[in-house]
């Protein structure tokens, strides 16, 4: 009797007329299509986001190419300039609030689009009929972006396109950027000088409490940093073994520990280096640059701050019980959206006099007090401590990046209270007052935002410091 299997009955058994080579074959022409199918969607996807940038264009205008009949929906004639942008923006919410996305992501895709079908017409048509996939388009995008010549382009697609249909984006790439390189008009002295420009620093968080700090340098200089820290590296391991560890040498927060790695070092090194090294070459003649030190919002409950005492008693049965969560084990948060130890905590809301302390109850999550050394606008800082990113749905902008804004206008009576006042980053402030975008308070920080077409999105204020205790309150978790 022929033997047979279903997905649900696991592995198939052994049989004379199975053969897993043809199988196998079958999926992967299956996988095949679909891929081919997904790149097609993509295509559309595509075609649909740069329809949606000429629809902000046509807004703008005000339908001038359909006869005037559009609303702009753009008010003050100041903002003429930069009405175009602002039309870019309101679409992107639009689309943004409706997916669920990120409305800053949603326009840079929409400019995406438009230049692919604009400028890179033959990778648009191979990812439309499914020839390569949206990977290997934006990688011919990306390396073919500095060129501006249409003539140059159509070489450059000529090659780089069927190298795409034949191999893997990665492979793909490393040719895409040799013959932009050699159709490029300016020669790469130039080019260094413009990028050199660019040069940035940037924190991106990350799991576990660990976040990334990104430097964008010359390669000159990116390798001789790293190549100082390994040097010190490993200078440092080779006296630890001889002598022991020098005092002072542990990382940051962390007690001494003998047995780093070169990674590991070089980390502890680059973080003594710039929290505790002076900026020689740059500071005033005063040296006010060596005098600053650094400035953050540490946001903890309450009881996160007790190491010992009725807090801990209270929270006693967890050693017993590993499901049961000790109230001054509740994570604290730095700026209000990334996660660190209650050790770290203790450590800054204790001794840092620059260190902002965000008190919030264990219980309710709400927040208690905003405490500083230095003095400070208090309104300010509750509310910062209350939002901690830019309230329109969908933005992640940081508190200390925002501008407080009366969601009644002050001119026309609009209180200056908390009931009355959000944070919001100057691209969202900017499209509250410029376009269609309306916004209310429904009370305890919640905003409801109304689209140009009429949908309704509400944005509760983040939840502070992570987990409650001991009730069935539960804040918004987001």
């Amino acid at each position: 009797m022929e033997k047979t299997s279903s997905l649900s009955e696991g592995t198939p058994q052994s049989d004379a007329a199975f053969d897993p080579l043809a199988v196998l074959d079958g999926m992967v022409s299956t996988l095949g299509s679909l891929e081919s199918a997904i790149a097609s969607l993509q295509a559309l996807r595509e075609f649909t986001l740069a329809l949606a940038s000429r629809l902000a264009d046509v807004m703008n205008d005000g339908g001038a190419a359909l006869g005037g009949t559009v609303r702009s929906g753009f008010t003050a004639a100041a903002w003429d300039s930069r009405s175009a942008e602002l039309a870019q923006r309101a679409v992107a919410a639009e689309v943004a609030t409706a997916t669920r996305a990120n409305d800053r992501s949603i326009q840079r895709q929409m400019g995406q689009a438009v230049e692919l079908l604009d400028r890179f017409p033959a990778a648009f048509n191979a990812l439309a009929q499914g020839r390569i996939s949206l990977a290997h388009a934006r990688v011919i995008q990306d390396a073919g972006a500095p060129l501006d010549d249409p003539a140059a382009l159509a070489r450059y697609e000529s090659v780089v396109v069927p190298c795409a249909e034949k191999q893997a984006p990665g492979r793909v790439r490393r040719l895409a950027v040799r013959e932009a390189e050699q159709a490029q008009p300016d020669p790469l002295a130039d080019r260094h000088e413009r990028a050199v420009a660019e040069r940035h620093v940037r924190v991106t968080s990350q799991p576990d409490g660990m976040a990334e700090l990104t430097a964008v340098l010359p390669a000159a200089v990116a390798y001789g940093i790293h190549d100082r820290l390994t040097q010190m590296a490993r200078a440092h391991a080779e006296a630890c073994a001889q002598t022991g560890p020098p005092v002072g040498s542990a990382a940051p927060g962390r007690s001494h520990d003998e047995n780093r790695n070169t990674d590991q070092l070089r980390a502890d090194l680059l973080a003594e280096l710039l929290l505790r090294g002076a900026p020689t070459a740059h500071d005033t003649p005063d040296g006010l640059l060596a005098a600053i030190t650094a400035r953050v919002d540490v946001t903890v409950p309450v009881l996160t701050l007790i190491d010992g005492g009725p807090a801990s008693a209270a929270g006693s049965a967890a050693t017993s019980n590993p499901a049961a969560r000790r109230p001054e084990q509740v994570p604290a948060e730095l700026d209000g959206r990334h996660p660190i130890d209650p050790v770290t905590a203790r450590v800054l809301a204790g001794q840092a006099t620059a260190w902002n302390r965000v008190l919030t109850d264990p219980f309710t999550g709400a927040v208690l007090a905003v405490e500083r050394y230095r003095p400070g606008e208090d309104l300010k800082r509750l509310l910062a401590a209350r939002d901690t990113r830019c309230r329109f749905p969908g933005c992640g902008i940081r508190a200390s990046d925002l501008d407080l804004d009366h969601t009644q206008d002050a001119a026309l009576g609009g209180a200056t209270e908390a009931s009355n006042l959000a944070g919001l980053c100057r691209r969202h402030h900017m499209l509250k007052h410029h376009s269609l975008w309306k916004v209310r308070q429904t009370g305890a920080g919640v905003l409801e935002w109304t689209s140009p077409t009429g949908r309704r999105t509400t944005d509760h204020p983040p939840r502070p410091a992570t987990t409650t205790v001991g009730t069935g309150n539960k804040p918004p978790p987001f």
